[in-house]
């Protein structure tokens, strides 16, 4: 039996500013992966998340970033693997104690934006990420981009990684994400988005931008509900993975 995770970065409003529709796409999700207060969020966002996540039985997961709220985190910090390794221990620590507040606990860790894609390529930040996960929490599940350097330095210090993959993102041949702002980076045909998804679970395979197939583990699909036309997307996926017999349950259910 094939299982996936579908889940989506959440809790990304602060203060007045509301970003997301995390109600909505807490319904159709099996794991949330909550802003932190550096990247985005604040104290009264994560603890409003943290309570809808619960009631919605969605797993529960820290989401830290590059202390940078005017980037959105997505701007490259020259920040030593030791500063990130205490950035993430903080960001994980904050979002626990919500979780421990409400009588949950956390299942993962996702790491966001630049911080993901910087530790996707380069070993040494991946393994201060990881380091930071594990000294936390041993038995926390990292959520890291298939094939990456995340996944690498995850097995290495012994810790349970679960491998991301995106339906609406382009893939460079090495399995790395095509950056934000290139032409075709982003899947715009909700038909082919799907299709690639239904693709990665059952086949464990993608189609690259150069044409080429390359090989690809989804344990879990990231998916965005930032407007309504990307909630009635994640709903295909769902439906057309359930079609194909795939079962969609939280990573802590099949992840060893």
């Amino acid at each position: 039996m094939i299982k996936v995770d579908l889940n989506s970065d959440l809790g990304e409003s602060f203060g007045v500013y509301t970003l997301g529709m995390d109600n909505e796409v807490l319904k159709v999700i099996t794991s949330a992966n909550i802003a932190c207060g550096m990247h985005a969020g604040d104290p009264r966002v994560m603890g409003k998340t943290v309570k809808i996540a619960i009631e919605n039985k969605t797993a529960l997961g820290a989401h830290p970033g590059y202390p940078d709220l005017q980037g959105f985190g997505r701007r490259n910090l020259a920040m030593s693997p030791a500063e990130v390794k205490d950035y993430v221990i903080y960001q994980i620590g904050a979002l626990q104690a919500f979780a421990s507040a409400y009588g949950e606990k956390l299942q993962h860790v996702k790491a966001h934006g630049a911080m993901y894609n910087m530790a996707s390529k380069d070993y040494k930040l991946a393994f201060a990420i990881a380091e930071a996960v594990k000294t936390v929490n041993p038995k926390l599940i990292l959520l890291a981009l298939a094939n990456s350097e995340m996944v690498r330095a995850a097995k290495d210090i012994g810790l349970r990684v679960a491998e991301e993959v995106f339906a609406d993102r382009a893939y460079n041949p090495d399995g790395t994400l095509v950056a934000r702002g290139t032409p075709g980076a982003m899947i715009e045909d909700k038909a082919i988005a799907v299709s690639r998804a239904v693709r990665m679970v059952t086949e464990g395979k993608v189609t690259a931008v150069n044409g080429e197939d390359i090989p690809i583990k989804a344990d879990s699909i990231c998916v965005h509900g930032d407007n309504p036309q990307a909630i009635a997307f994640v709903k295909e996926i769902r439906k057309a993975l359930i079609e194909m017999d795939v079962t969609i349950e939280p990573l802590a259910n099949f992840i060893d």
